[in-house]
């Protein structure tokens, strides 16, 4: 049975070594962790068993086709248009190293700067899984991370995710620009040091805030001056820009992506460069990264995450053995907010926001989980919050050196910005508060010595129907990305979990009938 490689893939979930969807085991030189706003491993990190999956009546009822896609639409973008004129040489497929799973592997050569397509180039490894069947074409496939390998993972899913797909069509994935060998990759890698460090407190004044600027800014000048160009050419975009040049080298003729986690923030920004190009477009278990106003999507996030804790409490209302667990909760936050309760097995101590972040991981893993978060609250409760204390991983709220992240999300310019945000997050979620969301994610950018130079925009018009899917919290994210595309629609699954495809085969069933056939579930579709 497959087990899931999605906790590698999560956004704003709990910390985890990339594993291997067959064994489950962490795969060798993966990176550890997620992207912004994450925390590491909690006690509610033991996965609860997935409930059985099946299609409602209602999702086998009917499904649509659309059209073909509009002619490509014009772009003034001047990387838009190197991406669309870069000539990729013919790809040179051969077995890949050690291969046991039929596996072929090609170099691309891309520039280092989309809009100096002339100037440097570095290498993709791009991984393909013939189809077993005749070919109508390929899927371009993404695990998110970001930084997760591509070739690696896919290699692990050929006889798991793939088996039914491949029968029409070819798998093709690439390692993503800049994470290389330290993440298990094999194209051109920024030669740093990857730094996990806890999230920083909010500064409390002007001097603060300089400071946390000047802190985030030696990190990164750290990673940033082994190869300063590279490291300027990480954002979502520049991965999307790799995806065009991957589609012409492949010679398809639009494309077919599927996107997991993070790696959907690609698929969005491929959606904005290249409307005209989409033939498919599957988001599985992403956020929205196409928001007209962004502080609306970051209460947004908030909310869900007050949800996910919403759902816990009223579980814990019916069930006797943790009522008046939210007045609990609430009391116990307050008190680490002005003085940090220790976990007395670790020797550390937590701040409200820690502990926040951690309950909202183990809140989104469902029933299971839940009598453990009830009693890690009662004992922090009682002044040892070691039942927080993670199984593995670093003991903090912690995110990686963030050099696609800090690329594609916007920062707060000053303190009082930031306040605001704080305030407005607050209120939205009186439980959850700014944990797990990017107003604590971006902390780690101020300072950083490159602008965002992918910020979050509307979709455009031109593209056809999309496919999102996702389970709490996620697929109403990814909700707010298709709506905007008209004929879209969104698999749910109203259950713990993060991404559907490896793991849900309802899901699984529609995403295939959608990339192969352009046929779309009807909605609502849950899985």
């Amino acid at each position: 049975m497959l087990t899931s490689i999605t906790v590698a893939l999560a956004l704003l979930g709990a910390g985890s070594p990339v594993l291997s969807p067959v064994t489950g085991a962490p795969l060798p030189s993966a990176r550890t962790g997620v992207p912004l706003g994450s925390t590491s491993a909690t006690p509610a990190q033991r996965l609860p068993a997935r409930a059985a999956l099946t299609t409602t009546p209602a999702s086998r009822a009917r499904t649509t086709t659309f059209p073909a896609t509009p002619a490509a639409l014009t772009s003034t973008s001047a990387a838009r248009s190197a991406a669309s004129t870069h000539r990729a040489a013919a790809l040179d497929w051969r077995p890949c190293p050690d291969d046991k799973v039929g596996m072929e592997c090609a170099d691309l050569r891309v520039p280092v700067d989309w809009k100096q397509p002339g100037g440097r180039e570095i290498t993709l490894k791009l991984g393909r899984l013939r189809a077993t069947g005749a070919s109508e074409g390929s899927l371009l496939v993404a695990y998110g991370g970001p930084g997760g390998p591509g070739l690696a993972l896919t290699r692990s899913a050929a006889h798991g995710w793939w088996t039914d797909l491949r029968r029409r069509m070819d798998i093709v994935t690439w390692d993503t620009r800049g994470y290389g060998e330290q993440f298990g990759g094999l194209s051109t890698g920024l030669p740093c040091t990857w730094t996990r460090l806890p999230l920083p407190a909010f500064p409390t004044d002007d001097a603060g805030f300089g400071r946390l600027s000047d802190t985030n800014r030696g990190y990164a000048e750290a990673c940033r001056a082994k190869d300063p160009e590279l490291f300027a050419h990480m954002s979502s975009a520049d991965h999307a820009r790799d995806m065009e040049a991957i589609r012409k080298a492949l010679g398809d003729a639009k494309l077919n992506y599927y996107g997991a986690s993070y790696a959907g923030f690609y698929g969005q920004a491929y959606a904005r460069l290249f409307p005209g190009q989409v033939r498919t477009m599957v988001l599985d278990g992403t956020w929205s990264h196409s928001a007209a106003d962004f502080s609306g999507e970051l209460v947004a996030m908030a909310r869900s995450n007050q949800e996910a804790l919403d759902r816990f409490f009223d579980w814990c209302a019916g069930d006797g053995k943790c009522r008046g667990a939210r007045g609990q909760w609430r009391r116990l936050v307050a008190r680490a907010e002005r003085d940090p309760v220790p976990a007395r097995r670790a020797g550390i101590a937590y701040t409200g926001r820690d502990l926040q972040a951690f309950a909202i991981g183990a809140a989104r893993q469902g029933v299971k989980a839940w009598p453990e978060l009830a009693a890690d609250i009662r004992e922090a409760a009682a002044g040892d919050a070691s039942g927080f204390v993670p199984d593995r991983g670093l003991r903090y709220p912690d995110q990686a050196t963030g050099v696609t992240e800090c690329t594609d999300w916007p920062r707060p310019a000053d303190r009082s910005e930031l306040e605001a945000t704080i305030a407005r997050l607050r209120r939205a979620a009186p439980d959850a508060g700014t944990a797990n969301t990017l107003a604590t994610g971006t902390l780690g950018c101020i300072g950083w010595p490159v602008p965002v130079t992918n910020p979050p925009a509307p979709l455009p018009k031109g593209l056809p129907p999309l496919l999102g899917a996702g389970a709490w919290g996620e697929s109403d994210a990814v909700q707010r990305v298709v709506q905007q595309v008209p004929g879209s629609a969104v698999i749910r699954h109203e259950g713990p979990g993060h991404t559907l495809y490896g793991t849900n085969t309802c899901a699984r069933a529609h995403i295939n009938r959608y990339v192969t056939d352009r046929s779309l579930p009807p909605a609502p579709t849950n899985c």
